[in-house]
């Protein structure tokens, strides 16, 4: 008797649990909990999903390969297309289809076959003195190369990246030749070796190392509100430079769907959610960067740096170019 009344006694004790456990994604972040905190807090009070967030500086891609099928990770996000690129590119996601995706996503910020999703941008920016630096005397990526800033220029590591990025973009506007003769310009034009962190750079600029650095415009946001850096902030202003025939280097902070994925209808919810104006607009604001769906606004502080005319090549094409660009850039020892 007491056998007989313990097994459905458990039983409803599993069918109780086994909601409850399934009420929640995990995410892998290569951007820190407490920085997607008013995004994961705002899905969960929407939904009542809760958000497991395991922050990864590095290796994602190596970590998914070894855990397999059994991983427990739903959605990974990153901070940067070659990121989320090389996970899709190691057969470690699965495409979405979803209207609410595709009504919130620009075409040129989203994997033509779904594999991942823009969630907001940064543009690729010059930080100028505003004592050594006229308006104006800067305008294109291709001016960086003018030998006027012959020692004059600061940036991180060519093989960062954010750096890369760039330069894959300059290959797709100007083929391999002109991008080879503008990175040994550039690099002519450098004021000491590339090091450090975008921030770095305009710390440099601040002491007079250098007039112009490239740098992610989110950081200009992350300068102001720290005590210590704001003095550096407020010696910059930002320029919005564009390629000759078209437009501001975009990157993007992005999400994609695990092959894996144990949470799957979840997190599918979850990055529509993320691609919701409501979560864009807190997101860009948290973050210092542009929301892309349609009808929503950076924060008061990101507009008032400008306004300027993202380019518009899918990210993905830029994605496929990385591996050509960074042998240019290690063709012409920019790092060296």
């Amino acid at each position: 008797m007491t056998f007989a009344i313990r097994i459905p006694a458990i039983a409803a004790l599993t069918a109780i649990a086994m909601p409850a456990m399934a009420q929640e994604v995990n995410l892998y972040s290569y951007r820190q909990p407490e920085l997607l905190a008013p995004l994961t807090d705002a899905f969960t009070e929407e939904t009542g999903i809760k958000v497991n967030v395991a922050h990864l500086e590095d290796g994602m891609v190596e970590r998914l390969k070894a855990e397999g099928a059994r991983s427990p990770a739903d959605l990974v996000l990153t901070v940067d297309i070659a990121r989320i690129y090389d996970v899709v590119a190691n057969d470690l996601t699965q495409p979405v289809q979803s209207e609410t995706l595709e009504q919130n996503v620009p075409a040129a910020f989203h994997d033509p076959e779904g594999h991942w999703w823009g969630l907001t941008t940064r543009a690729r920016i010059v930080y100028a003195s505003k004592e050594r630096v006229a308006d104006g005397e800067v305008t294109t990526y291709e001016d960086l190369a003018d030998p006027k800033w012959k020692g004059r220029i600061c940036t991180r590591s060519g093989t960062h990246a954010y750096n890369v990025a760039l330069v894959a973009a300059y290959l797709h506007h100007h083929g391999a030749e002109e991008t080879k003769t503008w990175l040994e310009g550039v690099k002519a034009n450098l004021a000491r070796k590339p090091q450090g962190n975008d921030r770095a750079q305009v710390k440099g600029i601040w002491s007079g190392e250098c007039d112009i650095s490239i740098g992610n415009t989110y950081y200009m946001g992350a300068m102001l509100s720290d005590p210590e850096q704001k003095e550096w902030a407020d010696s910059v202003r930002i320029v919005f430079p564009t390629f000759e025939g078209g437009g501001a280097h975009m990157n993007i902070s992005g999400v994609a769907l695990t092959k894996a994925a144990p949470n799957k209808e979840n997190a599918i919810k979850m990055m529509e959610f993320l691609t919701s104006p409501k979560a864009q607009e807190i997101y860009a604001e948290a973050n210092y960067e542009f929301p892309i769906a349609p009808g929503t606004e950076p924060a008061e502080l990101v507009k008032s740096w400008g306004t300027f005319t993202p380019d518009e090549v899918n990210l993905t094409d830029l994605a496929k170019l990385r591996p050509e660009a960074l042998q240019i850039i290690q063709s012409v020892d920019f790092d060296g």
